[in-house]
């Protein structure tokens, strides 16, 4: 018994040592272990898990890094980032064909859309097209730009690969494209949904098509969003697939319009930017970065964009994340400040902004018409109440699509039903005309019929639709001379004739042509020609602002039907009594508008009429820091960074006052009179005069023909040296010195009337200016400012010695330029390079490069007394003028100064420019102002003694920025 106790307990020992044991129990361990997770994932959870699937995919996501601030040089806050709720969606889904994928997105979207806009909030609006008139329209009025935009919509990589129907597709065409092609359509209804609710699709779905390629990153629906919306999105986000709500870092500018054109905006980075960075670049950018678009923001990328990190990301078969984590943490970038002083900015803006208001409440008139043509002196040029009420339309600040809503009120009714009678009434003309071969000849028609050829012809048929062939047109051509000079023959007569010589691209009508076998006559293709024109005016908004203008010429359109409509679309802050006094006819529209214009409720920058626009450089004369660089009218940044607003941006481009158009750095006209201590300084250096040199003036320059008048002519100044040439800036002095600059020796003699044998002399334009040229390339007017910004060109004059001394001739410098050569007079001869740049720090303070100044050149050669008495006048210009200096002079602050007055035509009136440093004798502060087609120099004289009160604490900003117009008498002449 016991033996087999023994054996048994043997065996068990021997099987317990062995391996196959131990694997035995391995095995049944982890066998009970998979029945009970088994267990628990099939009877326990396995409906939850049934519900809840979860495909978990990894996937990596870029983060952009915190943008750098960007402060002035006092530590004001200028552009910063402020965190805010977007509405987001990635495609996250799996469809069985392209038909099921457009059906459900497009289902998703329009929901999305229909909760974003139900809170007050907007989708994002950056699509390059828009609705205008019931019609959809490019945004871009650049050509180039819209075949950049064709070609990214295309998918193409350079604008020269687009075929030849693609580059001529219209934006209704494109729109259907996109809408319905098989391969690379939305599959969006078209028939069945409203033009504005496509155009919002076609939006999203596009810009979900530029991130279709790229390492998880949702596109935004809607940026910064309500809490309401928030709210309604997350408690349906099991809905919708693929959407989220996200915090989204957006970029913001603080004072907007007065740093606008300086500091720029962000927003996605373009194709062609993208291809432009070289490979060390392009490694750091990707195509969903956030990149600054102009301005410093542009320039200074690089320092201020942050450091990229990225993301872990696990989300589940219907887009939602599960689970993240850092791979590594973006970084912010580092801050950049400025040398402007913001203070001194808005101050020189606000100062502007009223003297160019109170410029055109002196020169408006209650006149409807009025025929600048006929003017014969630019001083006389009036602004016509007629202008004045269209630009409201012209400039966009109405709103006319809203004219035909069914929430349209009274005025807007009114001027809608005038409006479409007219217009059929005009487009029945038009289209008589063009079919009559008798028509009157196009000078002998009424300006209005000339307007309307002339659109069609030049804008319609040329610039937009490329019908009538620019490249083709021979300009010697005698009918086509007779149709563009001497405007001797008929509509009718020039476009078929166009037709004969081929100068119509007839492959542009095809859908306006018959059946013809292919060919068609010269008569089909003319009635092709007059239907293509009637079709394309009748949705046509330049020509809809055509009639507008002529209507309210007329009368047929009122100024108090347009001052109405101001309160009705919430343009003005409502005011009933006022509403009910123009309605009933006891407020004139005149009297009303030039009120708005006096309180600044209606800026001369909405209004785009002469003079609206100016600009203001200040610098520091010892080291080239610009402390202030304006250019007015300013516009909002923000509505332009992060997500463009695209409807704004197309605003900005029409409207006549060119908010985009730095009027400080890109506008250049001649310097007038600002021109003549350079002269001085020449003339003295070279000899030609001296401080004993005395001309005089008797109103005329007689040494040249034809004539120069002087400014003050018929008057005259009398006999004058230098110092006071330059206070009374007298043209015939400058002249004079103009002419003597050019005057060389010959190895020639002859006997003079007396008898004596004398040196001959003869004059030469061309030396003269060859010595002017110099001095101005030694004072830095030859080349560009130094300024970080876009700057333009400038231009020394190479016509006419005796005009160019005077600043007239062919000389023309932007404002910065201007600025940067009379601080080099008032510093006695430092040509420094301009930065807007003061350093750069990083998050934790610390400097990581500062720019200091750099010398662009000194001017050598000059004598301290030519300094002496190019100062001594500059300030005699000021100190004699009390009635614009009186208080800065009693203060005990000695400006030096000159003014100076630019002809632009007979038909625009004369810019306006003043330049000065203080104090004379150790200059700390230089200026250069310019109003364009502001009349006289004395109101840019006017705006630099405002903003020296400001600097040197003589008069409160209070008392000088009062918000209204102010009170300015406009002379008759000027300098």
């Amino acid at each position: 018994m016991y033996n087999i106790l023994d054996k048994i307990k043997s065996a068990v020992t021997e099987l317990f040592y062995k391996r196959v044991f131990i694997v035995i129990i391995i095995f049944c361990v982890l066998f009970s272990i998979l029945i009970v997770r088994l267990f628990n994932l099939q009877i326990v959870n396995g409906q939850q898990y049934l519900d809840d699937y979860k495909l978990q995919i990894q996937k990596t996501r870029v983060l952009q890094g915190t943008r750098g601030n960007i402060y002035d040089r006092n530590g004001n806050l200028l552009a910063y980032n402020e965190l805010a709720y977007s509405v987001t969606i990635e495609d996250t889904g799996s469809y069985s064909s392209i038909e099921e994928k457009n059906k459900e997105l497009n289902k998703e979207l329009t929901e999305i859309i229909r909760i974003v806009e139900s809170n007050g909030d907007s989708i994002i609006n950056d699509f390059n097209i828009m609705i205008d008139n019931d019609e959809y329209q490019y945004t871009m009025t650049n050509e180039t730009l819209k075949l950049r935009f064709l070609a990214d919509v295309y998918g193409l990589k350079t604008i020269d690969k687009l075929s030849e129907k693609q580059r001529s597709q219209t934006a209704e065409e494109l729109i259907h494209y996109l809408c319905t092609d098989k391969e690379y359509g939305y599959g969006i209804d078209e028939k069945n949904t409203s033009k504005e609710d496509v155009l919002k699709l076609v939006t999203l779905r596009y810009a979900m098509g530029l991130k279709s390629f790229q390492k998880y990153i949702p596109t935004t629906i809607a940026e910064d969003v309500s809490d309401e919306t928030v709210a309604a999105v997350m408690e349906r986000l099991d809905e919708f697939p693929g959407v989220n709500i996200a915090e989204d870092s957006l970029r913001r500018y603080t004072d907007s319009k007065y740093f606008a054109n300086i500091i720029g905006y962000t927003g996605g980075i373009s194709q062609d930017e993208y291809d432009s960075l070289n490979k060390e670049e392009q490694k750091k950018y990707s195509l969903t970065d956030t990149v600054g678009k102009a301005g410093l923001e542009q320039v200074m990328d690089s320092y201020l964009q942050g450091e990229k990190g990225e993301e872990k990301l696990y989300v589940n078969s219907v887009g939602k994340v599960i689970e993240s984590a850092y791979v590594k943490k973006p970084s912010a970038g580092n801050d950049l400040y400025l040398t402007i002083d913001a203070d001194l900015q808005k101050v020189a803006y606000d100062l502007l902004e009223q003297e160019l208001a109170g410029i055109l409440l002196s020169k408006m008139s209650d006149l409807l018409d009025y025929d600048r043509s006929q003017t014969t002196d630019a001083s006389d040029v009036i602004v016509a109440s007629g202008d004045m009420y269209y630009s409201f339309i012209g400039n966009e600040i109405i709103d006319v699509n809203h004219l035909k809503e069914d929430d349209a009120k009274t005025a807007e009714q009114s001027v809608y039903t005038n409006f479409s009678n007219y217009k059929s009434t005009v487009l029945e003309q038009v289209k008589k005309t063009m079919l009559d071969p008798k028509a009157e000849e196009y000078t002998n028609l009424p300006r209005e019929q000339q307007a309307y050829q002339s659109f069609i012809v030049n804008d319609l048929l040329t610039s937009t639709y490329s019908v009538l062939l620019a490249d083709a047109i021979d300009r010697s051509d005698q009918t086509y001379l007779r149709w563009k000079e001497s405007e001797t023959i008929n509509i009718y007569t020039y476009l078929n004739y166009a037709i004969s010589k081929n100068w119509i691209d007839s492959s542009k009508l095809q859908g306006y042509l018959e059946e013809s076998g292919g060919y068609s006559n010269a008569d089909e293709i003319y009635t092709a020609l007059v239907s293509f024109v009637q079709d394309k005016l009748s949705n046509d908004n330049r020509f809809d602002k055509l009639i507008y203008r002529y209507m309210i010429k007329a009368g047929t359109v009122s100024g108090r039907e347009i001052a109405m409509i101001l309160y009705e679309q919430n343009v003005l802050q409502y005011d009933e009594a006022q509403y009910n006094a123009l309605a009933s006819g006891s407020l004139s529209a005149y009297d009303f508008i030039r009120g708005k214009i006096e309180t600044l409720d209606i800026t001369p920058g909405q209004l785009g009429l002469e003079p609206c626009t100016g600009s203001v450089v200040i610098t520091d004369p010892n080291n080239g820091d610009v402390l202030a660089c304006v250019s007015y009218p300013g516009y909002d940044n923000n509505r332009l960074a992060n997500s463009m607003d695209s409807t704004y941006y197309n605003q900005l481009v029409t409207i006549s006052s060119r908010p985009f158009y730095n009027n400080a750095t890109q506008e250049k006209t001649a310097p007038g009179s600002t021109f003549k201590p350079l002269s001085a300084i020449a003339g003295l250096t070279e000899g030609v005069i001296s401080k004993d040199t005395y001309v005089t003036c008797e109103g005329k320059y007689t040494g040249i023909e034809p004539n120069v008048n002087c400014w003050v002519y018929p008057d005259s100044h009398g006999t004058l040296d230098v110092v006071g040439a330059i206070q009374h800036s007298c043209n015939v002095f400058f002249c004079s010195l103009g002419y003597s600059l050019g005057v060389e020796e010959s190895a020639k003699t002859e006997i003079d009337e007396n008898g004596e044998e004398k040196v001959v002399k003869r004059y030469s334009s061309e030396l003269g200016l060859s010595k002017l040229s110099d001095y101005a390339t030694r004072f830095g007017l030859n080349d560009l400012s130094g300024l970080e910004i876009s700057e333009t060109e400038p231009q020394i004059s190479d016509e006419d010695s005796v005009r160019s001394a005077m600043g007239q001739g062919t000389n023309n410098f932007t404002t910065s330029q201007l600025a940067r050569y009379i601080s080099a007079v008032g510093n006695k001869g430092t040509v420094y390079n301009l930065t807007l740049l003061d350093r750069i720090e990083d998050v934790d303070g610390n400097v990581i490069q500062e720019f200091n100044s750099t010398v662009h050149n000194t001017v050598e050669g000059i004598s301290q007394n030519t300094w002496n008495l190019v100062h001594a006048g500059m300030r005699g210009v000021v100190e004699n003028n009390s009635t614009v200096f009186g208080k800065l002079n009693s203060s005990g602050i000695k400006l030096a100064g000159k003014t100076g007055t630019a002809q632009q035509s007979k038909t625009h009136p004369d810019h306006g420019l003043f330049v000065g440093f203080a104090p004379v004798n150790n200059p700390e502060v230089a200026m250069a102002i310019r109003i364009a087609n502001g009349y006289s120099s004395t109101f840019a004289a006017e705006v630099g003694n405002g903003v020296m009160e400001y600097y040197y604490g003589v008069t409160d900003s209070s008392e000088l920025i009062t918000g209204t117009a102010k009170k300015v008498t406009v002379s008759h002449h000027g300098d």
